[in-house]
This record gives structure tokens, C-alpha cells and sequence, in this order.
């Protein structure tokens, strides 16, 4: 990134000549006052008044080339040293934090994220704004370490504490842990607990939210995910949602200046692709998708389907379930649709997801095609990741930070990394996000297989089906009474972007 040019004069320097000037204008008063101008020919009175405008004027001026010359010298340090993924400089950026607001607490809200890191990141912004809404107390989301992942870390081992707490201090207060009096009572199981009602209005925490943390001063909301609705809440509700994912959900110092080494490393190749390649057991497993996989992973995967009781569908057909486009694109079918979306062989590719299934095999096909396929572990070193060993959620948030910042992201599968990373790019002025039409591909991938399609004319069909499909502005899809199969609200945010308009076009082919 090249640095802004410091101006020509240091600002000391700046301030002597000014200043210089300015006590000749003062001296010059002086005179007047002392009747020492009698020579000039304008009128006493008038040219006082001259005087006092000249030299309001030039201190002004001063002023503003004093503020510019520190813009210039603060702003390297903005671009470097910020948040990178974010594009617009705020106050909170620069940690100028708002004065605290003042409120009648009603009592405290305690809540249990669940998920993966995504998942969770929504739910905390959803906990942050009905405790706004409710005016209560939050204390800092707990989050989920009994999943899958099974991730130890903590609030403050991905996100950062104070920053949270200060920047939205305005909005609602948040503390680390409950009062003395309040945190015995927690430790002896009397604190009330409770699923929330899914894609909830604001009213149903008023109305049957609200009264139970009247009466019962503290209440534990687990299983947080999905409780807020996506459409139909006030505008400030959804404001505040954005506010926090965007601005005060910042990651540690550590994974900030990590996922900032590997976005540089990825710049000096050249415009790059982040390519979510959801491939992973625990995805497989869970969706049932065995397309492409041997007797014997098909068998390990259902295994690992019925070890898990809280993944409630077993029996899953895995050839409906991708004729409906339900699953992830394997490693193999994902090189074709890249290389008909034009994207040169040379193109830079970052793999933003866990272990491929199936490992170097499966992958063989992909890098066959695109040889310059880079992952975590070959951008940083063995010292780096140490410390996010065992800590998926932090891996997570390194992959984050890399397809946010990238030229163009693809995700192969709609979880939930894909949906939140494609709401954070269209915040940041719609960045180019090819969001996959997997229902219509896998017809068309298997069209190519029989030979009913040539390469030309599957190309230019893929092409073709994305043209409309590239993360431009748009308002999201509200199905009334559905609110599972509406479109997700940290998918695409438009009550936060203030001007819906179109980036400049960007040629797929990124050679």
C-alpha cells in the first residue's frame, strides 16, 4: 500500500511562519491603538476593521492547514494500523468511543451463543440489540465450546473486550460478569433459563422477554442463534445490528495483524480469489452429500451422521439432496465452474475453509486447473498458528478477514461464513461476491459429463446464469410466515448502506 506524501513543510515549521504573521498583525493593532498609523490613508475605523478580518482570516487558515498536515500524517497510520477490513473510517476506528448512556436498567441479560464463529457473530449482534431495546444489562456473550469444533476460546481470545464494550457504551452497558450478588446465585443453578421463540419481533422481547427479567432480575437466554427476525423490526433495531458486526465486533490484535500479513502476501500476487470451498467432514456428514466419494467415506460419514443426536436428520438421499442444489460443490466440480467463469489458470486463490475431505485427492482436480491455490499454513509459518491450534473459531476468523478483503469472494456452499462475509462486502460498497446458483449447475455439470453440452456452450450457460448474481444492490426477499427460507439479514443489510448503487465492473477473468 503506498503511503500518503507528508507535506512539504513539518508542521512546527508550519506553525512558526504563521504564527509570525500573525503577532505582525497583532503588533500592527498595536500601533493603531498607540496612534502610531497615522500615515496610512485609509480611515482609523476602517482599516481596524480590515485588520481584524485579515487576521481572523489568516488564523483560520492556519487552522485548517494544521488539521490537514495531521489528516496526512494519521492517515498511514489509519490504513495500517486500523481495522483493514473496513473501508470507511468512523470515530470508532480512531477508538474515539461515545460518552455512556444513561438509563434505567431493567435488570441483566446473560446469553449462550451456539455455533460456529459465524453463527455466533450473529447472535451477538442480535443480544446486543434487544438489550438495547429492553434496557437491560448484557453481560459479555459465553460462547459455544460443546460443538463439533469442540473450541475452547472465550469472548476475549477472538474478539476484542474493551472495544466492544466502549464503542457501543452509547447504546446499552455491558459488563464482563454479573454482580457478586448475582454471579453466587448463577453459580447455584437459580438463574432462569430459557430457549427464545426463532425469528422473533421486537415485541415478543417486550411482551414475554421483558416481564421475566422484571421479576426474576437475571435471565440466561441459551441457544441464541436465529432469535431475532430478519424483516419488519424498526429501522434503529437494525441499525444497531450492523453497528456491531461492523464496527465493534473487532477481532484480538493478534488475529488482526495475522489476517493483515496474509491479505499482503495475497496483494503482492496480484488481484485474488477467496474461495470458500465448503468441503469439510463435519459438512458432509451433517448434509449428507456423498457425491463424488468412495464406499467407504459414504460409511464413514453416516457414521458420523448417528454419533451425533442433536443432528436430527439421518435417512438423507444424497442424489435428491444436490439435484435441489442442497450441497456443497465438490473440489472437482468447482474447478469446472471456475475455469467457465473465465478466471485465468495463474489466478491467486485463497482456500478459506477447514481440511478438504478426502484430502490431496480430492484437491488434485482443482489444482490441476488453478496450480496457484495458497491456504493459511503456506502464507504463514508454523510460529504463527501455534497459538489457534485446536481453536477452529479463531482459524475461522483468520479466513474471515482474508475473503472480506479480497478482490472477488465465491462461496461453494450457503452457510454461515458465506452469508455473513457476503453481507459484510456489500457493506463495503458492494464488493464483487459470486453468489453460486448450485441448483441450476449441477444440471448443467451433468449435462457437460453426458456430452448433451459441449465446453462452449456450458461455459457460456454458467456465464450466463451469474450474470445477475454478483452481490450488486438489492433489497432482501421477505416471505411472510417463512421466515426460515427468506433471505438472511446478514446476507444483505440495506437498511445500512446509505447508497444503493452499483461499483464499477469488474471482469471475471483475473489474469
Amino acid at each position: 500500500m503506498q503511503k500518503a506524501e507528508l507535506p512539504t513543510h513539518s508542521i512546527p515549521e508550519k506553525q512558526r511562519i504563521m504564527s509570525k504573521i500573525i503577532w505582525q498583525e497583532f503588533a500592527l493593532l498595536g500601533h493603531l491603538k498607540t496612534g502610531k498609523t497615522r500615515s496610512f490613508m485609509f480611515p482609523r475605523s476602517r482599516l481596524h476593521v480590515w485588520l481584524i478580518r485579515a487576521s481572523t482570516t489568516i488564523l483560520l487558515w492556519t487552522c485548517v492547514l494544521q488539521l490537514t498536515a495531521l489528516g496526512e500524517l494519521w492517515r498511514p497510520y489509519l490504513l495500517q494500523n486500523g481495522p483493514f477490513c473496513l473501508d470507511q473510517p468512523d470515530s470508532l476506528m480512531q477508538n474515539v468511543y461515545p460518552p455512556a448512556r444513561i438509563y434505567k436498567n431493567n435488570g441483566y441479560l446473560r446469553v449462550s451463543c451456539n455455533g460456529g464463529l459465524n453463527q455466533m457473530r450473529a447472535a451477538i449482534c442480535d443480544m446486543v440489540a434487544i438489550a438495547k431495546h429492553l434496557n437491560v444489562t448484557l453481560v459479555l456473550p459465553e460462547l459455544d465450546k460443546g460443538s463439533f469444533w469442540a473450541d475452547p476460546s472465550d469472548f476475549g481470545d477472538i474478539f476484542d473486550v474493551d472495544h466492544f464494550i466502549l464503542s457501543l457504551r452509547d447504546q446499552v452497558r455491558i459488563i464482563k460478569q454479573l454482580p457478586q450478588k448475582s454471579s453466587n446465585t448463577w453459580k447455584n443453578g437459580k438463574i432462569f433459563t430459557m430457549h427464545p421463540v426463532s425469528w422473533s419481533s421486537e415485541s415478543y422481547y417486550l411482551k414475554q422477554i421483558l416481564p421475566l427479567i422484571k421479576k426474576h432480575k437475571v435471565l440466561h437466554l441459551n441457544r441464541t442463534d436465529a432469535r431475532l427476525a430478519n424483516n419488519d423490526l424498526p429501522l434503529e433495531i437494525q441499525k444497531l445490528r450492523c453497528r456491531v458486526n461492523y464496527h465493534s465486533l473487532r477481532f484480538t490484535p493478534r488475529i488482526e495483524e495475522l489476517g493483515r500479513k496474509m491479505v499482503k502476501l495475497m496483494q503482492k500476487k496480484g488481484p485474488f480469489l477467496a474461495l470458500h470451498l465448503r468441503y469439510e467432514m463435519d459438512m458432509l456428514a451433517f448434509s449428507g452429500c456423498t457425491h463424488g466419494c468412495t464406499v467407504e467415506e459414504k460409511e464413514e460419514l453416516t457414521r458420523m451422521r448417528y454419533a451425533y443426536p442433536w443432528w436430527k436428520e439421518k435417512v438423507i438421499d444424497s442424489k435428491l439432496k444436490r439435484r435441489d442444489g442442497l450441497c456443497p460443490l465438490t473440489p472437482e466440480e468447482t474447478a469446472l465452474i471456475l475455469k467457465a467463469l473465465r478466471f485465468d489458470k495463474d489466478t491467486p486463490i485463497y482456500i478459506a475453509a477447514g481440511e478438504i475431505y478426502g484430502s490431496q485427492r480430492r484437491m488434485e482436480a482443482l489444482r490441476s486447473v488453478f496450480p496457484n491455490i495458497v491456504r493459511k499454513e503456506m502464507l504463514l509459518s508454523e510460529e504463527d498458528l501455534k497459538p489457534f491450534q485446536n481453536r477452529s473459531s479463531q482459524m475461522a476468523a483468520l479466513d474471515y478477514l482474508v475473503s472480506v478483503a479480497s478482490d472477488v469472494f465465491i462461496p461453494t456452499y450457503d452457510g454461515n461464513m458465506a452469508k455473513v462475509v457476503e453481507g459484510h462486502r456489500r457493506y463495503l460498497r458492494f464488493r464483487k461476491t459470486i453468489l453460486l446458483d448450485r441448483r441450476q449447475l449441477v444440471q448443467l455439470l451433468d449435462q457437460y459429463h453426458s456430452h448433451k453440452l459441449n465446453w462452449d456452450e456450458f461455459s457460456y450457460a454458467v456465464q450466463n446464469l451469474h450474470v445477475d448474481r454478483m452481490g450488486s444492490p438489492s433489497k432482501r426477499r421477505v416471505i411472510p410466515e417463512r421466515p426460515k427460507e427468506e433471505d438472511y439479514f446478514y446476507a444483505n443489510p440495506h437498511e445500512c448502506i446509505s447508497e444503493i448503487s452499483s461499483p464499477p465492473e469488474m471482469d471475471l477473468a483475473q489474469s
